[in-house]
């Protein structure tokens, strides 16, 4: 229970704190938009490095000179817990948008930082209003910000893959960017198998080779979402046995 009320006690600071940031981004905004966005990503990815200091989780990283270091890419996750968002955040090299549930934005704060890395808050209940979210994301692809989204909707309470919302891929379909795979392997077993204690924990995040949207063809590409479903359900089995 100490590492919970560490971690929200180091968050909740971070962002009061950070407060006096949001100027200091916009001015620097207004001479450099793209240092304004690394340096606000940077500082979000490194408070969620915190956080995951303080859980005190053994993190392992497979493939990660898999991700596309010339453009922006469509990050596709499965979702087991809290810290697939936080380790996946951390990661990611490059400034990138998270699609993130619409519930998460009236977060007072945190917000904000949301906002500002690019992160699109879905309703999972306004398909037209979720439609023009999709459009904007694709858009941020195009300007070369990165986007990670997790496809099954919520997470497992079963830690089994889900089915995922072919949707989410027309990010990648509409764009032409790669996409690339992210397997999170044993994050449920941090905080959702005895929430609200986080406890130690072996973790696994792998990288999949990319994928090229254009090059699919046939029912992979009619039904893109059941095709990387099934590569990441397979890697999914075999990374069990890293643990």
């Amino acid at each position: 229970m100490l590492k919970t009320i560490l971690s929200i006690t180091f968050i909740v600071i971070f962002l009061i704190v950070s407060i006096p940031i949001w100027g200091i981004l916009f001015i620097i905004g207004l001479f450099n938009k793209d240092l304004k966005d690394k340096i606000a990503y940077k500082l979000v990815a490194w408070a969620f490095g915190v956080v995951i200091f303080i859980s005190g989780i053994k993190y392992e990283v497979l493939g990660y000179e898999n991700i596309p270091k010339d453009r922006a890419v469509l990050f596709i996750g499965n979702h087991l817990g809290l810290f697939d968002i936080i380790l996946g955040y951390h990661l990611c090299p490059a400034v990138t948008g998270f699609l993130s549930k619409n519930s998460v934005e009236k977060v007072p704060l945190l917000n904000v930082w949301m906002k500002l890395t690019y992160c699109l808050f879905l309703t999972r209940t306004d398909p037209r209003k979720d439609l023009k979210l999709i459009i904007k994301a694709q858009e941020y692809i195009k300007k070369g910000i990165s986007m990670f989204i997790f496809p099954e909707g919520t997470r497992s309470k079963t830690g089994e893959l889900a089915a995922f919302h072919e949707g989410s891929f027309k990010i990648a379909t509409k764009t032409g960017c790669p996409i690339v795979p992210v397997c999170f392997t044993n994050t449920r077993s941090v905080f959702e198998t005895q929430a609200p204690r986080m406890k130690k924990a072996h973790v696994i995040v792998r990288y999949c080779q990319p994928i090229d949207p254009t090059s699919l063809e046939g029912d992979d590409k009619k039904h893109i979402g059941a095709y990387v479903n099934g590569i990441m359900k397979a890697q999914l089995e075999a990374d069990k046995y890293l643990i």
